[in-house]
């Protein structure tokens, strides 16, 4: 088994090892990773996050040992807490971390990826938020386009923002929308719900396709489109500006 760390700031998750396939989900700044596969250009890899699964490019990462992996799943998370911010090496050169960034053995604004030693001097977020908490993080994100696979406030899809969201308060939930869905604690009605909770919505075949994160007096703010407020109410999510339901409501989970 060979293990992996992501040392640029946004990289692709693939379906298939080509750069034609579809985007499933992105690799942030210093997520790490078992490899469970190397072929000449692609490697297929499980993020060590929620296990996520994609093909990522040779030439985007870095393989590091099995102790240095085990390091990172023991050690307290560290993240970028600006929308985009600058890290510096040695040779100050930057390299640009997005919000959700992880800074790997963080201390004293400095950090490291193996014998490469970084300087960072934007906010931080570490440790467990409050639940009111969330509602603010995910404002943050409001007006970020769509993109399917996304996991950034420059395209996000709707379970990336949800694990997003959840990740920097320090709550991990896993990354599709159908996975989400099995986690937490079922509500019967919206009235019981929290902001910070979450609605998810199926399509017609009755697969989960769609989830949203609760806010007060039956608002939702969920990422369709882009990152937008809408009506929730019984039926599903209710567009305000095209006045008709764009979503139906499947359940409603409590996951913290």
């Amino acid at each position: 088994m060979d293990y992996g760390i992501c040392n640029l700031s946004i990289v692709p998750l693939r379906s298939e090892p080509s750069d034609k396939a579809e985007l499933v989900s992105q690799v942030l700044f210093g997520e790490h990773f078992k490899v469970l596969e190397i072929r000449k250009k692609w490697s297929k890899i499980r993020l060590a996050f929620d296990k996520y699964e994609g093909w990522i490019d040779n030439k985007q990462f870095l393989l590091f040992s099995k102790e240095e992996y085990d390091s990172l799943e023991k050690a307290p998370k560290t993240l970028a807490g600006n929308l985009i911010d600058f890290i510096s090496n040695e040779n100050d050169e930057l390299t640009t971390v997005p919000l959700g960034a992880n800074l790997p053995n963080f201390s004293n604004n400095s950090f490291s990826i193996g014998i490469q030693k970084y300087d960072y001097e934007g906010s931080v977020i570490s440790g467990k938020q409050p639940k009111e908490n969330l509602i603010k993080t995910a404002f943050l994100f409001l007006n970020s386009p769509y993109l399917w696979g996304g996991k950034t406030p420059f395209g996000i899809d709707c379970s990336g923002f949800s694990q997003l969201v959840y990740k920097l308060n320090g709550y991990p939930l896993l990354r599709d929308a159908s996975q989400q869905a099995t986690q937490g604690e079922v509500l019967s009605f919206i009235e019981e719900s929290e902001p910070g909770d979450l609605a998810f919505f199926d399509n017609e075949e009755g697969n989960i396709t769609h989830v949203g994160i609760i806010m007060k007096d039956n608002y939702i703010i969920h990422a369709h489109g882009k990152v937008r407020i809408d009506r929730i109410d019984h039926s599903g999510i209710y567009n305000v500006n095209t006045r008709r339901h764009t979503h139906k409501l499947r359940v409603i989970k409590k996951i913290i």
